[in-house]
């Protein structure tokens, strides 16, 4: 089997890269590249691998999800490759959850559903934020409340307006995931989200939303009418 520093130039994943762009390669190609070495033992490349992992895993959120464990399962990779393949993965969810800046707004709830969907999406807790916004509905700080099971955060109402106290905050919105990737709220939500809302009204201070961010897609409490 060929090694890719033998290929013709031109079919190279580097060099084609450095001479056309990086969005004209394939997921395997670009895979190969983070990969960088074959295997010379059994001769296969460093293209061969990527197109393994990417057969066995299905797509490139599986193969973001798996461990280094059942990476290291797929032929040619081992410890190293694993390591680089995770280290990757963690720059692109740090990249797409940049953090926020004390003065930025959101004017929409689908701009909060794309500052937190990479953040979230994958998470297999439940994680309960609040934005602490000024009376101008400008960022004060983001806060996180709680990390729950697999299936329910713990949030109570004190641990909430706190910080919300502490910052005099005028408002505040709230967010959090779905582990199940379906974003439609439960009981649970629409109860605490009521609970909130008396609590805030109690002590001056506007609930904006409650934004629930699931895999691929979010619901608005505010949207969908379940704020009056």
């Amino acid at each position: 089997m060929q090694r890719i520093k033998d290929w013709p130039e031109a079919e190279r994943p580097r060099e084609k890269l450095l001479r056309q762009g990086a969005e004209v390669l394939s997921d395997a190609e670009l895979l190969a590249l983070v990969l960088r070495t074959g295997d010379g033992a059994s001769g296969m490349s460093a293209l061969d691998h990527a197109r393994l992992l990417l057969k066995r895993f299905g797509s490139w959120r599986a193969l973001a999800q798996a461990s280094a464990a059942e990476l290291c399962q797929v032929k040619g990779i081992g410890p190293a490759k694993a390591a680089e393949l995770k280290a990757v993965f963690q720059i692109a969810r740090r990249f797409g959850s940049a953090p926020l800046r004390p003065g930025e707004r959101f004017t929409s709830s689908v701009e909060v559903f794309r500052h937190y969907h990479e953040q979230l999406r994958d998470h297999k807790k439940e994680v309960f934020f609040a934005l602490l916004l000024d009376s101008k509905n400008r960022v004060l700080r983001e806060v996180r409340i709680s990390e729950g099971s697999l299936s329910a955060s713990i949030v109570h109402p004190r641990e909430v307006f706190g910080p919300v106290v502490r910052e005099s905050a005028a408002a505040v919105l709230f967010i959090h995931n779905h582990p199940s990737g379906d974003p439609t709220p439960s009981r649970e939500d629409l109860e605490l989200t009521s609970r909130l809302r008396e609590a805030g009204e109690l002590m001056g201070v506007r609930v904006l939303d409650h934004i629930i961010i699931g895999s691929g897609d979010y619901v608005s409490f505010v949207d969908r009418g379940l704020m009056s």
